[in-house]
């Protein structure tokens, strides 16, 4: 089977899917994305990650009406035509031709893909027995404009991630400039301190995640203390329980931050209460509708 995508409105096969060499993605990084999950056929919260994609490009690109972007029908269609009911779907969105490209009047239009593939997992000895992560030697600065929003401009975190794989780790954290945790390289970061679920606040900044919100969500409906705000190394490391969350990863419990081992090296009671509701949460909201 050819491999199908959406791209600017239509269903190409994937050999066919083009954008001009003006475009500010390829030259500029000047691009979003959204990597989500589905089920059934029905993406995760899709709602969630197109708000995400328009308020990130309204920041950085231009505003983008959401009647420009695949409806769940375009991406229900996209799922039939790549015969998957669970898959990864990735919408990337590049700012369009460059100003040389098109003439003096006219507003360059956004490029739109959408990409379908089989949804795998990680394997489930980490979810079992959780994994090791490293801190990686990069900063993220509150000055920075890309920072908390998911763009193209990937570089970085790709190479803390080369970092992680040589430590054998799959994950990497980030600090900011100012020695407060922020985030993984694809994920986000949660501590468990007593009864109390921590987090770095959304104005560190860090990206504000899909899987993030949902169990902040949960946790809240279970009447569990929950802390946004400023995390130190030492609230990492003095933690009794870290994992990290993303869409496709879901939770994943963290039992060692380089060569310290977190608590007693085992996976907490509430990562694994948090992580089984999460699962459910998924499932609940992709069979609906």
């Amino acid at each position: 089977m050819t491999p199908t995508v959406y791209i600017n409105g239509g269903f190409v096969p994937e050999s066919e899917a083009t954008v001009s060499v003006a475009d500010g993605g390829w030259l500029h990084g000047a691009g979003l994305f959204e990597t989500m999950r589905a089920e059934n056929s029905r993406v995760f919260r899709l709602e969630s990650h197109m708000r995400r994609l328009m308020n990130s490009a309204a920041k950085l690109l231009r505003p983008i009406d959401q009647s420009r972007l695949p409806s769940p029908d375009d991406l229900r269609s996209l799922m039939d035509h790549n015969e998957l009911v669970k898959a990864r779907l990735r919408m990337t969105v590049t700012a369009g031709a460059t100003r040389a490209d098109i003439s003096d009047d006219a507003e360059p239009e956004p490029n739109i893909c959408v990409t379908a593939s089989k949804l795998t997992t990680y394997p489930g000895e980490m979810y079992n027995h959780g994994i090791g992560v490293i801190v990686c030697g990069f900063r993220q600065s509150p000055a920075d404009p890309l920072a908390g929003h998911k763009t193209t401009s990937y570089l970085s975190r790709l190479l803390a991630l080369r970092e992680a794989r040589s430590a054998r780790c799959i994950e990497a954290l980030w600090f900011t400039t100012d020695n407060h945790l922020a985030e993984g390289s694809i994920s986000n970061v949660f501590v468990v301190s007593g009864e109390k679920l921590r987090t770095p606040s959304l104005a560190t900044p860090v990206l504000p995640g899909i899987a993030r919100a949902a169990v902040l969500e949960i946790a809240a409906d279970a009447g569990i203390e929950i802390e946004e705000g400023q995390l130190t190394v030492d609230d990492l490391l003095d933690a009794d329980e870290v994992f990290l969350t993303n869409t496709i990863m879901q939770m994943m419990p963290v039992i060692a931050v380089e060569k310290h081992t977190i608590a007693d090296g085992k996976i907490g009671t509430m990562t694994k209460t948090l992580s089984e509701a999460l699962r459910d949460l998924v499932k609940k909201e992709c069979s609906q509708g």
